[in-house]
């Protein structure tokens, strides 16, 4: 009689543990950065401990702390958190509960550049150029090198207090229209110096802070960057660029990239595929011209994009097949098929957004054997009402209501 063969695992290997630089992962399944709205007076709030504990409680490798600003120039809005020694002991207490359930804890730490909100900066937003901004109907003040040098620190200085309040690592945030992506993209940077103009002149700022995160991480805490595939418009950042980037990116010691998409001012709805619940993102707005704006003009200038499933995979491979450095795939990840088909195409990591706002517990219940899929429906009325006491999932058969 044969022997009886093994049983291949579940999910291709997603359930067995990983290195990636210093940081080890118990699993391959990391929670993306989220925006929770836990954050009053830009303090990290026991709702927010709980929401990244309910997650590593429920089997994830890595939970990701949404952006934290590295200054208060880079803030979006007041209650938004920027780095600073007061809210250490609040992460501190996040990251313990976090490493209690066995899983590691990410801050994802940015800058947003000509987006910043100047209700809640005090100043003149900063940019790559001077590009009118159809989110915050501002012009941004041109950076010059004592502005970059001054948020390389920054940026160095946050990283130092993301270590001390006992993160595992950071997440830079190269993409969705924030500062670092405003250097890369073609449509916000038309500088004319040696930060403008090739790819590689563009990257030359957005390199200079990986430098400045990398020296102050050291040994002991990994340096992940969050970074767009494609910007989702003509005249952005494409696919072929990207390569370019990631691959300067693997240059530069990076341990890892998590694959994205989007311009938070041109295609915000590129990363976060489905519906476009425009009425509750109306009821749910603060801001009076904004909420007005989205009555009359959403359907016209936030553009819908039909959901599909894994739905950054063909332009991710070709950044996989350029590099060496681990690769985390995002992008409409619901089923452990789609994990399995990650798996075999070499990357090293997957990350999931709504389907675990939904449920905290859904890696555990793919491992056990509970489910295949998430139930997680992509109408996006969790974005809808995210700024209304925190995000939760909103879908009246689902989530609460």
């Amino acid at each position: 009689m044969d022997e009886q063969q093994p049983r291949p695992e579940r999910g291709g290997g997603v359930f067995t543990p990983i290195e990636i630089g210093p940081l080890k992962l118990r699993n391959r399944v990391i929670k993306a950065a989220t925006f929770e709205g836990m954050t009053p007076g830009g303090l990290p709030s026991d709702d927010l401990v709980e929401h990244h504990r309910r997650v590593a409680a429920g089997g994830a490798g890595m939970t990701t702390v949404a952006y934290c600003s590295v200054s208060p120039e880079g803030l979006t809005f007041p209650d938004q958190m920027h780095m600073r020694p007061e809210i250490v002991p609040g992460l501190s207490k996040l990251t313990a509960a976090v490493h209690h359930e066995g899983a590691t804890a990410a801050l994802q730490l940015g800058h947003a550049g000509y987006f910043a909100s100047r209700k809640a900066s005090g100043c003149r937003p900063v940019g790559a150029s001077r590009v009118f901004n159809l989110y915050t109907l501002t012009r941004p003040r041109v950076m010059n090198p004592a502005d970059m040098e001054r948020i390389c620190d920054d940026f160095a200085k946050a990283t130092l207090l993301t270590a001390e309040a006992g993160f595992d690592a950071v997440e830079v945030h190269f993409g969705h229209g924030y500062l670092l992506s405003q250097f890369l993209s073609p449509y916000t940077n038309r500088r004319q110096d040696l930060f403008g103009g090739s790819i590689e002149a563009r990257l030359r700022f957005p390199l200079e802070v990986i430098k400045a995160v990398r020296g102050a991480a050291g040994s002991k805490m990994a340096v992940l960057v969050k970074a767009n595939l494609e910007d989702g418009f003509t005249g952005g950042l494409g696919i072929e660029e990207a390569i370019e980037v990631a691959r300067a990116l693997e240059a530069n010691a990076v341990d890892a990239i998590v694959l994205s998409g989007g311009f938070v001012s041109r295609t915000p709805f590129y990363m976060l595929r489905g519906d476009l619940p425009v009425a509750e993102m109306v009821r749910n707005e603060k801001k009076r011209l904004r909420r007005i704006g989205l009555r009359f003009f959403g359907r016209i200038f936030v553009k819908a994009y039909p959901f599909e499933e894994m739905f950054f995979f063909e332009q991710a491979q070709k950044v996989r097949r350029a590099v060496k450095l681990p690769l985390c795939l995002l992008g409409g990840i619901r089923s452990l098929a789609n994990i399995e088909r990650a798996m075999s195409a070499g990357f090293d990591l997957i990350s999931m957004g709504r389907p675990l706002i939904l449920d905290p517990d859904l890696v555990l219940h793919m491992k056990a054997g509970k489910c295949d899929a998430s139930a997680c429906e992509p109408c996006n009325l969790c974005v809808a009402r995210m700024e209304a006491g925190g995000i939760v999932c909103a879908h009246p058969r689902l989530g609460a209501s």
